[in-house]
């Protein structure tokens, strides 16, 4: 096991702090570029082939957005496996799981792929997407559902990697991705030469294009430098849907992506309360959401690095270096959330003329960052203790924590304050559902049984690959 350690970082000892940042900050660059590269894609949509299109393009990434939310969860659970395997130093277990879930994503994929693409019109009017969208929505859809088995399996290789300590290599991979994908929207939305002009639909084939040569090159850096978890033909024994690894994925990674969609139908609720003020409330929210967006990007790196970091401690036993991640990676939080939403302050007017013209909303804008921002810092605290919760495989508290601060006090409260004392009190629930949040995951971090919860394998450490 000493070689898979030698390509990514041994977790399990060493400085903790400065090994957390490591890890976590190629995770964040990634988060900002992804982000990035959605917001020049839009640009391009939106300010030349019009608001149509536009809407077109933003009913198709709710679907992805929905699908990714699923995968999300079923890659955590593969993180969580590989880095308490690779803790342990049990290099079979580890390849046991690469191969099983390497399959499932496969299958999962193409599956998912073929249905979209039965479905896509259907799906879309289950959407109510208007009739001047449809055509821009389908071309863009069926592309994109066609690229689905590139986005889940290079998802699932940079997977494998973080859950052996290597944060490094797949954020080198997605920066190609998302270079080839902002250079190739122009070029197949407008047309060049003997290249077609393909509006909404070359927007998804430069995404798909992007994502599937990224992938090739991943793979093959990874055979080229001989990675321990790389599948040999020697281990194609562990290319088989193996029933317990794919029971764990399933049943541990649901949950995970369940608390997305969760965090997604709420942030959907708060903006249907939100459109009754009218149109300045609404656009003013937008540009709030979209500046609070960068102000969970560390909350979320770090939430990502600490599960890792956690995992491969929980698989070696040592049980106090888990419990160092979360107040490390509790003060990294504050320091860099903090940072943030300290420059947002001093700069808050000025940021929001980048989004904002109309000076009704750019007060109204003021006004939530002035309310919200600093309680994303207790959403950042809240994000990194359960994510060394989930270290272990114990999901269903969390998730329940989700949806109680949610559902059973940020949008009631929202809804109760927006009708009894107007627009200006609406904001007050965020703070305190993000309190909410926070006392729930502390009090089950401190007195909870996450502890005793096991995503451990049965077969010993010595396995081999099975026969094919």
């Amino acid at each position: 096991m000493a070689a898979t350690l030698q390509n990514g970082m041994n977790l399990t000892e060493g400085p903790l702090a400065k090994k957390l940042l490591l890890f976590a900050m190629p995770i964040l660059m990634g988060n900002v570029l992804q982000s990035l590269n959605g917001t020049i894609n839009a640009i391009w949509v939106g300010n030349y082939l019009g608001e149509s299109a536009f809407a077109a393009t933003s009913n198709a990434n709710n679907i992805m957005f929905f699908l990714l939310s699923l995968v999300f969860g079923v890659s955590m659970a593969s993180t969580i496996l590989v880095g308490q395997r690779i803790g342990a130093k049990d290099e079979a277990g580890a390849k046991r799981v690469v191969g099983a879930s390497a399959l499932f994503y496969v299958l999962l994929s193409l599956v998912i792929a073929a249905a979209g693409l039965l479905l896509s019109t259907q799906i879309l009017r289950w959407m109510q997407t208007p009739d001047d969208s449809m055509g821009y929505a389908l071309a863009y859809l069926r592309i994109t559902f066609l690229g689905i088995p590139f986005m889940f399996f290079f998802n699932f290789v940079m997977t494998v990697l973080r859950g052996a300590g290597d944060a490094k290599t797949p954020f080198y991979f997605l920066l190609m991705s998302a270079v080839l994908d902002i250079a190739l929207n122009p070029l197949l939305i407008f047309g060049l030469g003997p290249i077609p002009r393909m509006e909404t639909a070359g927007s998804a084939l430069a995404a798909v294009i992007a994502q599937g040569v990224s992938l090739v090159a991943f793979i093959l850096y990874l055979y080229r430098k001989k990675h321990p978890l790389r599948l040999t033909r020697a281990d194609r024994g562990y290319v088989r849907l193996d029933p317990q690894i794919i029971k764990l994925l399933v049943r541990k990674g649901i949950p995970m992506g369940l608390q997305m969609l969760i965090v997604s139908t709420s942030a959907i609720a708060t903006v249907a309360l939100v459109n009754g003020f009218g149109s300045a409330a609404t656009a003013a929210f937008g540009a709030a959401m979209q500046i609070s967006g960068y102000v969970q990007m560390p909350a979320m790196a770090i939430g990502g690095a600490v599960s890792a970091v956690a995992a491969q401690n929980v698989g070696a036993g040592k049980w106090e270096r888990v419990h160092r991640t979360t107040w490390i990676g509790c003060i990294f939080n504050l320091g860099m959330t903090g940072l943030l939403v300290a420059l947002i302050y001093a700069w808050n007017e000025p940021i929001l003329h980048i989004f904002l013209k109309d000076e009704a909303a750019i007060r109204i804008g003021a006004n939530i960052n002035h309310i919200t921002l600093w309680a994303y810092i207790l959403f950042g605290i809240t994000f990194v203790v359960s994510g060394v919760v989930r270290s272990t495989g114990a999901v269903m508290i969390p998730l329940l924590t989700t949806f109680l601060a949610l559902w059973c006090f940020r949008i009631p409260l929202a809804y109760y304050l927006g009708s009894a004392y107007g627009l200006d009190a609406v904001w007050w629930s965020f703070p305190i559902g993000f309190m909410c949040g926070l006392l729930l995951s502390v009090m089950y971090y401190l007195w909870g049984n996450w502890r005793k919860s096991s995503m451990i394998l049965n077969s010993p450490a010595s396995q081999k690959a099975p026969a094919s």
